[in-house]
């Protein structure tokens, strides 16, 4: 490993709230404050964050759309000696947003990074969910149509507890494909809206959370919990449904 270059800036990744802006670390704000600039996934919405902390730290827009384009020009600043934070619009920097291709390009060029503690959605989530949480595996978003059927065949026999995001949009059609493959009766636990004041979880069997999403639309961003598979007790379903065309409107 090469030793870190003491003349560059460091690169700050700092989780930002899931909901209520109380969520968020003396530290956090404190870094939000000392840098020279804070790279944003989306400048009006860490924009009224920083305005709520009363910080004035210019802003510049770092997402999935630029991420390719603003790599290198934001290594450069870094080198110059200049110290970035990474946010992203709620959360830890890097888990389902942008920020694994700068931290990369920062240890090419030895330039430090530091993340902070903080929010991560699917921590209280899989906690509060009453599944296993001893072993999980993080699927994040499930593809919105290439290779969704082979990624949820792969999943069928994963005896670790999974974890997903899922737009309220896509949640009931997901709810249905893993019920097909995994069996009805594998049980599962939705939240959405964590930290917020309408937050809720619910707990039951994929046909159960099915049947109630179908009658109650969700809204708000949700985390998908699903209890790993065991083969004492489980009864598959199928995967014959094909699911590479699956794609709900946004």
């Amino acid at each position: 490993m090469s030793q870190t270059d003491k003349t560059s800036g460091k690169l700050y990744l700092v989780p930002t709230p899931i909901g209520n802006l109380e969520d968020i670390t003396l530290r956090a704000i404190r870094i939000l404050k000392e840098v020279d600039l804070v790279l944003a996934e989306d400048t009006r919405t860490s924009g009224n964050l920083l305005k709520h902390l009363d910080i004035q730290t210019k802003l510049q827009a770092f997402h999935a759309h630029n991420e390719h384009r603003a790599l290198q020009s934001t290594i450069q600043l870094l080198q110059q000696g200049k110290n970035l934070a990474l946010v992203s619009d709620a959360g830890t920097p890097g888990i389902s947003d942008p920020g694994f291709l700068l931290v990369r390009e920062c240890y090419v060029h030895s330039i430090a990074v530091e993340c902070l503690p903080g929010p991560t959605a699917f921590v209280p989530a899989i906690v509060k969910s009453g599944l296993p949480s001893d072993k999980f595996v993080f699927e994040g978003f499930l593809p919105h149509k290439k290779g969704r059927k082979t990624r949820i065949e792969r999943l069928v026999q994963e005896d670790r507890t999974i974890i997903f995001y899922e737009s309220p949009y896509r949640l009931v059609k997901t709810l249905e494909q893993l019920k097909e493959a995994f069996g009805a009766e594998r049980q599962a636990s939705v939240s959405r809206e964590l930290t917020k004041m309408f937050e809720e979880t619910r707990n039951g069997s994929l046909a159960e959370l099915t049947a109630y999403y179908t009658k109650h639309a969700p809204k708000g961003e949700i985390v998908l919990i699903v209890a790993g598979f065991n083969s004492k007790t489980d009864t598959l379903g199928n995967t014959d449904e094909d699911y590479s065309e699956a794609d709900d409107e946004e």
